[in-house]
């Protein structure tokens, strides 16, 4: 019988750990990542109904290398570990790890030794993707090898008695051509889990924790007119009516004409939506800085101040409710787990205590493609639901250096003109997040039969479905020639327009 229950993904590093749980939430599955210091006591007051252990850097025989809780392996729990969590593993049941010759990057194929349940529906010679130095030498207590690599090399471990499992290679990348499979197999055929994370149950779910957490209070939401805010605002309206009360800031790094059209579709549905014009302290402070994580932190100081004074309005306020997603708290996680931070948020990392207000975050344990779809779950309509994402920092983050009215200006055009091009050849609805960014270099043009010693805009336009990993978008070239002759012609102060190709990894999407 299958069972309700959620999976911790241990992060032991790796840049894959994200997929790790994209793959099982896409799965109906919800998954969480945890950080190796999680006991086995943690594990069973949680609900965790099985543990996934990730890649990682590291090699197990090192000093410092990350461990787990041995008792973990205790438990009669299913297990399933990648790369450095089946080394792990393997290592706790007496095998020998070590690194020689027989290293293995890349497609490889594998080949099946022994049919067993997590290999189910695997054709024999699929290819996987490798990424190791290490490899299990000698075989852990009571396991068998059930496939290997070309190299003869064991690809995949299964204890004879207990649901521990290791895959040598990484079936989240989607190199890995029946990775899904894989994970199939360990959740539903091992785990007996069932697939039920879906949109529907997320919105109950969340309804009522929130009439719970609230009660009787007031809630001040925190709109910033992209889709997360957006998608949070009706969820909370819904759930807990005029206890909202939903503000909009202006903080003066918006683009063209935003802060009226992001509060005309908010009140289009339903949300008393009030909006204050904070632009003069949020440009004060940010002048003379061009340190991005500095101008990030001083965003999230300056929205926490509007927001304490509009606070003081409402003296029976108790709440702050903000749109934090996922991605946004495992990129600004702490160095002290084996994944660095990648970037802070300005909306991740509480409140100060003078506040006096407790934050509801209802979103924080989603990706973006979750949001949308809890979106189309509230019947909201796509032109919202499908907006490119915005960050919250805004354009003081596609400013490359210092903040000044006359970059604003001419970022906002140029952002214009891009967005504009892309809706009328019908390419902004089929890519992820496309926007323009000012590169404060001076270049040397030709205009008019004179020189030009003018600035640089950057294009950046990529394909992703939740924002931890993009593919740069391969917009037609006469559409970017369109962007960049209007750029060009309409933007005093631009002479030079360029189309970013990196993707994410090893790039950020945003440049700052």
């Amino acid at each position: 019988m299958a069972v309700s229950g959620k999976v911790w993904i241990v992060d032991f590093g790796s840049q894959y750990t994200q997929l790790i749980a994209r793959r099982v939430r896409e799965l109906s599955v919800y998954s969480e990542m945890v950080l190796p210091d999680i006991t086995a006591k943690d594990i069973e007051e949680n609900d965790v109904a099985a543990l996934i252990l990730s890649g990682g850097p590291s090699s197990v025989y090192e000093d410092k290398a990350p461990n787990l809780d041995p008792k973990i392996f205790d438990l009669n729990l299913p297990v399933l570990g990648i790369c450095y969590g089946l080394q792990l593993m393997s290592r706790h049941f007496g095998a020998r790890v070590h690194s020689d010759n027989r290293r293995e990057y890349g497609r490889s194929a594998i080949h099946i030794k022994k049919e067993t349940t997590l290999l189910s529906d695997i054709s024999d010679g699929t290819i996987v993707w490798m990424s190791h130095g290490d490899h299990v030498d000698t075989l852990p207590t009571d396991f068998e090898i059930v496939a290997a690599s070309d190299n003869n090399a064991p690809a995949a471990l299964v204890h004879r008695q207990k649901k521990l499992m290791g895959l040598q290679f990484h079936p989240e990348v989607v190199h890995t051509v029946e990775g899904t499979r894989f994970f199939e197999n360990f959740l539903f055929k091992i785990a007996g889990l069932k697939r039920d994370w879906t949109a529907e149950h997320f919105v109950a779910q969340a309804t009522a924790q929130i009439r719970e957490t609230v009660g009787s209070a007031k809630v001040l939401m925190a709109l910033s007119g992209g889709v997360d805010s957006s998608v949070m605002g009706v969820l909370m309206y819904r759930a807990i009516g005029k206890q909202c009360v939903p503000v909009f800031i202006n903080n003066g790094l918006l683009r063209k004409n935003e802060q009226f059209e992001v509060v005309q579709k908010l009140r289009k549905m339903g949300l008393p939506i009030r909006m204050y014009n904070c632009s003069a302290q949020f440009l004060g402070a940010l002048k003379g800085v061009k340190n991005p994580e500095r101008k990030r932190k001083i965003i999230g100081y300056q929205f926490i101040k509007a927001f304490e004074r509009i606070a003081k309005s409402y003296p029976d306020i108790s709440f702050l409710a903000q749109g934090t997603l996922y991605p946004d708290v495992i990129e600004s996680r702490s160095v002290n787990g084996p994944s660095q931070i990648i970037k802070s948020h300005h909306n991740v990392g509480g409140l100060p205590k003078r506040m006096k207000l407790d934050l509801i975050e209802p979103f924080n344990s989603l990706f973006k493609d979750e949001v949308r779809n809890i979106g189309r779950e509230l019947g909201m309509p796509e032109d919202i639901l499908e907006r490119h994402p915005f960050p919250g920092p805004g354009l003081a983050v596609r400013i490359i250096g210092e903040i000044t009215s006359y970059r604003l200006a001419v970022l906002r055009k140029a952002d214009e003109i891009f967005i504009d091009e892309l809706k009328k050849s019908g390419e902004y609805y089929r890519v992820w997040q496309a926007f323009a960014v000012l590169i404060p270099v001076k270049t040397v043009g030709v205009m008019g039969d004179q020189r030009t010693y003018e600035h640089v805009i950057a294009l950046r336009s990529v394909n992703s479905s939740d924002g931890m990993t993009a593919d740069w978008s391969p917009i037609p070239n006469e559409v970017l020639s369109r962007i960049a002759s209007r750029i060009v012609n309409e933007v005093r102060g631009i002479n030079r327009v360029v189309y970013d190709i990196t993707s994410k990894p090893p790039g950020t999407i945003e440049w700052e």
